[in-house]
């Protein structure tokens, strides 16, 4: 048998990676894919912070080896996108994410990669933790590109056409003089307002008592959290129901202990040995981010006066290095306001007041 069958049936069986496919095609230039490999491999040690949504634009260009990587934070409740597109379909483009892990030193681990001929990766994140993007075009690709990182709520927002603004008492915020804090978010809206279910779920039990007063208890299984829907005016769901993500549990009141305040939700999530959970970023709707276009056409800067390279896209972003006037740096993408540029195999950000396209 030959060696090419002999992969064939080795694929059937233990799926390649998509750098392993991609190896197969540079079978022939050994030298070339091991030093595009350990541009990758450095990548993990040099890439700067950036906060979301985040949009960026540039080119991939066949002079050269290409890694573009960024830090992002996330936390529980939130699911990061990545979305990458090209001006060719017949670039090859490879998305991967890890998530730094600090034992003695700093290292990053696998979590995934965008499947062969994809551009796009969704994560949600069940630790609080610093993610690595990391997108490298492959060899001899060249093409105009635009990348954006953002994220969003897991679930949708507890009550009918409402939003962020309606979000007006916070968790940790201290209840009963101090002597204990708010295990949730409250969410102010009219009397009568359909509260829905977040997600698909069940309903694993409705009640009238105590602080919460009318109450809803929502099983996500999924994840497992118990979700919970306190004050409400009059509860619709009954207990062992299952529900689609929208529908109706119960109306906004302002039952229980809230007889004294406006109508609203109070929502919280319990995520079992772990307690109360805050539930803003399951929730929060961040904005959108931005459709950016490049404007340069060239391949490198040129610095116009002594300026800080930074290690993010802002004046409070670390200092890592100094340009001199003159100094010539490569540019690699944009964002507004700042460049994206490389010297000496290290990314650093340039505000635009203080470089021009060379």
């Amino acid at each position: 048998m030959s060696c090419s069958k002999v992969n064939r049936v080795k694929d059937l069986f233990v799926k390649p990676t998509t750098r392993e496919k991609y190896e197969k095609d540079y079978s022939h230039e050994p030298a070339a894919y091991a030093q595009w490999q350990r541009t990758f491999q450095n990548a993990l040690l040099d890439s700067v912070a950036v906060q979301l949504p985040y949009s960026e634009a540039g080119k991939f260009t066949a002079s050269g080896f290409q890694v573009f990587g960024y830090n992002v934070a996330l936390t529980p409740g939130e699911r990061l996108r990545i979305d990458v597109e090209t001006d060719s379909l017949n670039i090859p483009v490879f998305v991967d994410l890890y998530q730094q892990v600090i034992d003695s030193v700093v290292n990053y681990k696998h979590i995934k990669s965008a499947g062969f001929g994809e551009t796009e990766i969704q994560h949600e994140t069940e630790e609080p933790g610093i993610f690595k993007v990391l997108l490298q075009p492959g060899m001899n690709s060249a093409s105009e590109f635009a990348i954006k990182i953002y994220k969003e709520p897991v679930y949708t927002f507890p009550v009918a056409e409402k939003g962020n603004s309606e979000i007006q008492s916070y968790w940790g915020a201290a209840r009963d003089g101090g002597r204990r804090s708010h295990e949730g978010i409250d969410i102010f809206a009219p009397k009568g307002t359909p509260v829905v279910a977040v997600t698909e779920g069940r309903v694993s039990s409705t009640a009238n008592k105590g602080l919460g007063g009318k109450q809803v208890w929502l099983w996500d299984a999924k994840r497992g959290n118990s979700l919970y829907y306190a004050h409400l005016d009059s509860i619709i769901a009954r207990g062992g129901m299952k529900v689609s993500t929208g529908d109706t549990l119960g109306l906004v009141g302002n039952t229980g202990n809230a007889r004294t305040t406006p109508p609203h939700l109070h929502f919280g999530i319990y995520k079992g040995f772990r307690g109360a959970q805050d539930p803003l970023p399951y929730v929060y709707q961040p904005p959108a981010p931005e459709d950016f276009t490049s404007t340069s056409a060239t391949e490198y800067l040129r610095a116009t006066g002594t300026a800080n390279l930074r290690k993010g896209p802002s004046s409070k972003a670390e200092i890592a290095g100094r340009a001199s006037k003159n100094d010539t740096l490569q540019l690699l993408g944009e964002t507004t306001n700042w460049y994206h540029t490389r010297i000496q195999n290290e990314n650093f950000f340039i505000h635009k007041s203080l470089a021009a396209p060379w």
